[in-house]
């Protein structure tokens, strides 16, 4: 069977090789809240919520009336040319749910091209050409987002020169902290690298921004320090550097409040949005002081498609969904309940190094053993498909993390479920019962 999985796949197919990042051979037809199912109608619980783009779910029947009733009307129209209402009215809701007056929001079709439009108001506003990043940080891939990333390789090859005057530090990754003594780090010598880089090579006053994500989804959904990022602004603040903060996988409410960055109590000087925040449909979303966003002047960064009509009345569905539902209160106690979950499996299983996050973004680290810590990839590949199979969508990032993002309309018996399958594949790996074949197939990233 599993042959014949794999066979199938390998078949020539018409897209490009490059667009596919293979963890098992299956296609979806529909789904319905966290649950998915496939062409033969097999049932599949959601851990994944396509990549943290679908916090709504699946099958959605007010976002899909709202797309309807405005597609009957006009689809889209280019909103450079003409003002179009939905967008303004998306565009409060945001900033009325940040509570600021003195902002502004520009449109894309994606997070990537989001974060291009940061790159752009952080050079245009503070004259300064360099930008610092993190290492393993996934940010996009236009030549933008890309440049600022450092996660894949892949990314990066055969494609010439990227942006110049891109920097990229250690992310504080307390898990495997190199700076650590004896398991823990009280004093942030994390930070210390940033200083340091800023004092012998990369002039403070020629620096435009500082990127990051405040808890680094595909490194491993790893959360710093809350004294990091705290310090972090206050190292911005000294030197004129603007803080931009990636919200595009952690943002709309996953981690119990509607932007990661609010669980560490800092306030961004840029705010960049995409994947769920279209509630399904592409769109991205750069939010800014007035003034920075005033830094540049049309056409600097605009797309014929972007904050259309239909996405907008999606995005706003979506917000007025989470907020008659109160989905962070249910994000907090659910969050609480999976994690409560994974923590006694961390009991039963030596090969898990670590259960963090925040909410319902939650990564399981496996390792080879707890003392040398060290990144464990065939058992998460071997459990990851293991778990596909027997009816969990569940994937690994960072090479070694097992990636716990559901919907956040999941159900506590959802997850009951799913935590059933995570510690059947755990015991089906300890005791050798998955094939050594499914690594032919479960690459991950």
């Amino acid at each position: 069977m599993l042959k014949e999985k794999i066979n199938t796949v390998f078949k020539e197919s018409y897209i490009a090789n490059f667009q596919k990042i293979p963890y098992y051979p299956i296609s979806f037809k529909h789904g319905k809240g966290a649950i998915l199912y496939d062409y033969n109608e097999k049932e599949y619980i959601d851990f994944l919520a396509s990549a943290s783009s679908a916090n709504i779910g699946h099958g959605n029947q007010e976002i899909a009336d709202a797309v309807y009733n405005q597609m009957k009307k006009i689809t889209q129209y280019a909103s450079v040319y003409f003002p179009m209402p939905e967008a303004e009215i998306l565009s409060k809701k945001l900033i009325s749910i940040l509570g600021k007056k003195d902002i502004k929001i520009a449109y894309s079709n994606s997070g990537s091209e989001a974060i291009d439009c940061a790159m752009k108001l952080a050079k245009a506003y503070t004259k300064r050409n360099k930008i610092i990043s993190f290492k393993e940080a996934y940010h996009g891939a236009t030549y933008g987002a890309l440049s600022i990333s450092a996660i894949s390789l892949n990314m990066r090859k055969n494609i010439g020169g990227l942006i110049p005057d891109i920097y990229h530090i250690s992310y504080p990754n307390c898990f495997r902290c190199k700076y650590a003594k004896e398991g823990k780090c009280t004093n942030l010598y994390c930070l210390e690298e940033l200083t340091d880089s800023l004092e012998q090579y990369i002039p403070a006053n020629e620096v435009a921004a500082i990127f990051i994500e405040p808890i680094a989804g595909d490194m491993g959904i790893v959360v710093p320090p809350k004294e990091y990022l705290q310090k972090l602004q206050e190292l911005c603040n000294k030197y004129g550097i603007l803080l931009v903060v990636d919200e595009i996988q952690q943002g709309m409410c996953r981690t119990g409040k509607w932007f990661s960055f609010q669980n560490f109590d800092i306030k961004p000087d840029i705010i960049v949005m995409g994947k769920s925040v279209g509630a399904g449909l592409p769109l991205g979303v750069t939010i800014a002081k007035r003034e920075i966003m005033e830094s540049l002047s049309a056409p600097a960064h605009v797309f014929t498609m972007s904050g259309n009509s239909t996405v907008c009345t999606a995005a706003i569905k979506q917000l007025e969904i989470f907020e008659r539902e109160k989905i962070n209160e249910q994000v907090i106690k659910k969050g609480k309940h999976l994690k409560g979950k994974l923590n006694e499996l961390m009991d039963k299983y030596e090969i898990i190094g670590e259960i963090r996050g925040i909410g319902l973004s939650i990564g399981i680290d496996i390792v080879n053993n707890r003392i040398e810590k060290k990144k464990n990839y065939i058992a998460a590949a071997k459990i990851a498909y293991n778990c596909i199979e027997n009816g969990l969508l569940l994937t690994f990032i960072g090479k070694s993390t097992l990636r716990v993002q559901p919907p956040l309309v999941i159900t506590n018996e959802q997850i009951d479920k799913a935590i059933q399958i995570i510690d059947k594949a755990f015991e089906n790996y300890t005791n050798n019962k998955i094939d050594d074949r499914v690594l032919l197939y479960a690459k991950g990233w």
